[in-house]
């Protein structure tokens, strides 16, 4: 599981470096500087939407429909695979039913994820005057419960793993504390 969750962790970071490196920053400035959904986690309403989309250049768009898409299209599924491997690594000591929910939580915020960029991208086929804020409201739910699910899994896995940490070490040093008496 150990080489399994190290694989997955560097395709997860190497798509979110193209993402927030390379795809993401030349859409915001084919947007004027405007920031896109994806970076917006608590959301927007109709009006910065139609704002961001009518700023929008069409080669903007067209990275947005693009190799954005495509490299979000991966990241969602890498991230919850990472997720739930790092959940079943560092929290092996915890109860099944945590970890399984825990895993849940994650799996959902990718859904979540995937939800977003769909309505985004029904909402980048149509000109700016035609998205209506439900539209936007849709989309922006759906960015702002995969940004919360998202962080919340982030943080548990980090949790486990320091816990996880902290006794791998204990237990070394109580070794070496045998080894040392005998």
């Amino acid at each position: 599981m150990r080489i399994a969750f190290r694989l997955s962790l560097l395709a997860s970071v190497a798509v979110y470096l193209a993402l927030v490196l390379w795809s993401l920053p030349r859409i915001e400035a084919a947007a004027n500087g405007l920031t896109p959904f994806d970076l917006r986690p608590f959301g927007y309403t109709g009006e910065e939407a139609r704002a961001f989309l009518a700023a929008l250049s069409d080669a903007g768009r067209a990275q947005y429909l693009g190799p954005q898409r495509w490299l979000d299209m991966a990241y969602p599924a890498l991230l919850a695979l990472t997720l739930v491997l790092g959940i079943f690594r560092f929290g092996a000591r915890f109860p099944l039913a945590g970890r399984v929910l825990l895993s849940a939580v994650a799996v959902a915020g990718s859904a979540f994820d995937y939800l977003e960029n769909a309505r985004v991208a029904a909402m980048l086929a149509l000109p700016p005057a035609e998205v209506t804020d439900a539209m936007a409201a849709a989309a922006s739910q759906a960015t702002v419960a995969k940004s919360g699910l998202g962080a919340f899994s982030i943080t548990m896995v980090l949790i486990l793993a320091v816990l996880f940490g902290v006794r791998r070490r204990r237990r070394r040093r109580q070794k070496t504390d045998k080894a040392g008496r005998t």
